[in-house]
């Protein structure tokens, strides 16, 4: 983290005036306030059609998110129910390869931070770097190495007299472990690690997945890490769960399709709604 953002971390910051402005709009257009925001990465965006008296608009609609180009981003906020209690999820996110700069990386979170979020879930999909780990089975995330190293959150607006979480620990530990008992009564493979975040688009080659397994990353992906430290830098409880869709085996490679990566995430979609359920649950005490 640079000086800045520690300096940022004491002071407490708030969504930029644009995020603000939008969630204004989305309020007038029907749209509602929730305490549970969720980022759904790809191949995960068919969870938010789940979700009850579903109301959407086009992230391009906003006046203040960019539309994604990625494949399986499908670019759409939407503000639903679930048992009763009020969500809000983004199908997708937009990403640094696709030629955005850092600050637009960051805007959906600010946008659910302005409609009331205070728990955030973060998911993706990612490769594995473990030989013992399995194409579908979920790393809920407890730490990160950030590869990019951009200065995230700078163009946040000071609030002066709150003091944001410490910023040191990006992940809370309870929703940690609320994310892991979830998928464990869903009966379904997850385990929690690092997460390593590089730019992309390529995948990585033999010799870096050795580097990352040696410097303790267990999967790898384009995304998230910036929500992350954004999301900690507005107050959010953030959580983040990575669907792994293949694993890296640098002395037996094999070819990373695009479309299989979105059929794995798809595939996975059971135990991040299990994971939905229990953030709920702590954010809406029943």
């Amino acid at each position: 983290m640079t000086v800045r953002e520690h300096a940022v971390a004491r002071e407490g910051r708030r969504p930029r005036a644009g995020a603000v402005e939008a969630a204004a709009r989305i309020r007038a257009a029907g749209g509602f306030d929730a305490p549970l925001g969720v980022v759904l990465g790809t191949g995960l965006g068919g969870i938010a059609d789940r979700l009850e008296d579903a109301w959407a608009i086009a992230s391009r609609d906003t006046g203040w998110l960019a539309s994604s180009t990625a494949t399986g981003h499908r670019g759409r906020l939407v503000c639903g129910r679930l048992g009763g209690r009020p969500v809000v999820m983004l199908q997708g996110r937009v990403h640094a390869y696709e030629g955005f700069p850092p600050e637009m990386l960051t805007r959906g979170v600010e946008l659910l931070a302005a409609l009331g979020v205070r728990t955030l879930l973060l998911t993706n999909a990612s490769g594995g770097l473990r030989p013992d780990m399995q194409g579908g089975e979920l790393l809920v995330m407890n730490d990160h190495l950030d590869f990019v190293a951009r200065p995230w959150g700078e163009g946040l607006e000071p609030m002066v007299g709150t003091v944001a979480p410490a910023a040191g620990l990006w992940y809370d530990p309870a929703l940690v472990e609320r994310a892991l008992a979830a998928t464990r009564a869903a009966g379904l493979p997850a385990r929690q690690g690092v997460y390593a975040y590089l730019l992309g688009p390529s995948y990585e080659t033999r010799a870096e997945y050795r580097m990352l397994r040696v410097m303790g990353a267990d999967a790898v992906g384009m995304s998230t890490v910036p929500e992350v430290v954004v999301g900690r830098l507005l107050g959010l409880d953030v959580a983040a769960v990575s669907v792994v869709t293949n694993v890296a085996r640098p002395d037996a490679p094999e070819l990373t399709d695009a479309d299989e990566v979105i059929r794995l995430a798809a595939d996975s979609a059971e135990g991040v709604w299990a994971i939905v359920n229990a953030l709920l649950e702590r954010a809406v005490p029943g």
